[in-house]
């Protein structure tokens, strides 16, 4: 998400650095290519006009106009008026009720909301550690119900049952006296996906809104819908009390127009992104977090966030005393670290994260780190444990059976047998040279050729 505005506006931002200073001149070529940039990420026209205004207003400064460094005066005003439209400050679901909290989901056809439920059912039970129960109540496609039931199974959250005959709002009622008696903390009811302009289908979810009284009333919108998602989240928040907005399917959109208009259009909340199919993929939406990625500044809060959450901690704790020790780095190391690196999303979304790397295309990304990861990965699970733990007995004939037994080729195993020589030497001068700060700057100078990361 925002792959192509990034990389635009740190064009933008290239360009001024080649300025002595920032002038009425240069001012508009640059106003005019962010303007472009963020037609093309398919932001909404008025808010583009209200952006570039701000901008202007804001770079007419003698402040900024005497600057040396006109290109980090640009990205200071952008990164606060990126952050400003998007909503200044992270806003987390508000369940201050007497339990259960009903939450709604609603949203056009398609839009991901059964997914979605059952993400924000997974956070809520791991995160906050609620005990939540899901409902659906689309009795007009009866794949979403038992859709619903395979994610609750998956996710470990109770699912009430309901059935296509049956009316929605008795679907609800009888869900939320359930969750009632169970004793639920949290009732997410999922709703049909709906036209804005079927006036019938409003008016049910209207029904269904006064039956159960949400607390969140939640927005799900489709990244790729692009302008006609801003019209349909103004036709929805004119029909329903809506609390807040999920933005779905980020990770297939490279242009992020969407979470720039929809808050600045309704006026509520972006709440969340979905940014993968897996259940775990929703990120809480943090607008100064996500203006700093779009400026290529990186993420490293959000980053940190993802390690705490993913890694083992009694797993990287052992890892870490036995390198203290001395007693080596074996490819099991190895193949842990990459696992450990999977939860996290994988290589591609750990760079999205990182300073500076915004402009480094995301097919290479995916290329040279998780599809080699995967690879490194089946090549390892082809071998022995003692062949794992002593890679040096890995001649030619064992070569020939692990590059057949993991469908790679015999290259393929000795350039990872090459890649882990190395790290392993690296792994043996931690102790020397500074533990990891030290072998963070010694990567940094000599990064091993090839490697995932």
């Amino acid at each position: 998400m925002f792959d192509s505005l990034s990389q635009r506006l740190n064009r933008v931002v290239k360009n001024l650095r080649g300025q002595g200073r920032i002038t009425e001149e240069n001012m508009q070529d640059t106003l005019r290519e962010v303007r472009m940039a963020l037609l093309e990420a398919d932001v909404a026209l008025p808010v583009v006009r209200e952006f570039i205004e701000h901008i202007r207003q804001r770079a007419a400064g003698e402040e900024v106009f005497a600057t040396l460094t006109p290109g980090q005066a640009l990205i200071r005003i952008v990164r606060d008026e990126l952050t400003r439209i998007m909503g200044e400050a992270n806003s987390a679901l508000d369940l201050r009720t007497t339990p259960p909290a009903v939450v709604l989901m609603a949203g056009l056809q398609g839009s991901g909301k059964t997914t979605t439920a059952a993400k924000l059912a997974r956070r809520l039970k791991e995160q906050d550690r609620k005990s939540v129960l899901l409902v659906s109540a689309d009795v007009y496609r009866p794949a979403a119900i038992e859709q619903l039931a395979v994610l609750g199974r998956e996710i470990g959250v109770d699912v009430f049952p309901s059935h296509a005959g049956e009316k929605p709002t008795d679907i609800a009622g009888a869900a939320l006296q359930h969750a009632r008696t169970q004793f639920k903390d949290v009732l997410i009811v999922d709703t049909a996906g709906r036209l804005h302009v079927d006036a019938q289908m409003m008016e049910e979810i209207r029904a269904l809104h006064a039956a159960v009284n949400p607390v969140e009333t939640l927005f799900v919108v489709d990244s790729m819908m692009g302008q006609d998602a801003v019209n349909t989240a103004r036709a929805f928040n004119e029909a329903l009390p809506v609390t807040g907005v999920i933005v779905a399917k980020t990770d297939g959109d490279a242009r992020g127009g969407v979470a720039l208009s929809v808050r600045q259009v309704i006026g509520k909340p972006i709440k969340f992104l979905g940014v993968g199919e897996k259940t775990g993929a929703l990120e809480p939406f943090f607008p100064d977090r996500v203006a700093s990625r779009i400026l290529g500044m990186g993420d490293v809060l959000g980053l940190i966030e993802d390690v705490e959450k993913s890694v083992d901690r009694d797993k990287a704790m052992e890892f870490a005393d036995k390198l203290r020790k001395g007693k080596g780095f074996d490819l099991n190391d190895l193949r842990e670290q990459m696992q450990q690196m999977r939860k996290m999303g994988g290589v591609a979304a750990l760079v999205a994260k990182l300073p500076g790397m915004t402009e480094l295309p995301r097919q290479a990304m995916e290329q040279t780190g998780d599809v080699q990861m995967k690879k490194m990965t089946a090549i390892i699970d082809s071998m022995t444990p003692q062949e794992r733990r002593f890679p040096d007995l890995v001649k030619a004939s064992r070569k020939r059976r692990i590059a057949l037994g993991s469908g790679t080729e015999i290259q393929d195993v000795n350039r990872l047998l090459r890649q882990f020589d190395q790290m392993q030497k690296m792994m043996k001068k931690m102790g020397k040279k500074g533990g990891i700060a030290g072998l963070m700057r010694n990567m940094k100078r000599n990064p091993p050729p090839g490697m995932p990361f």
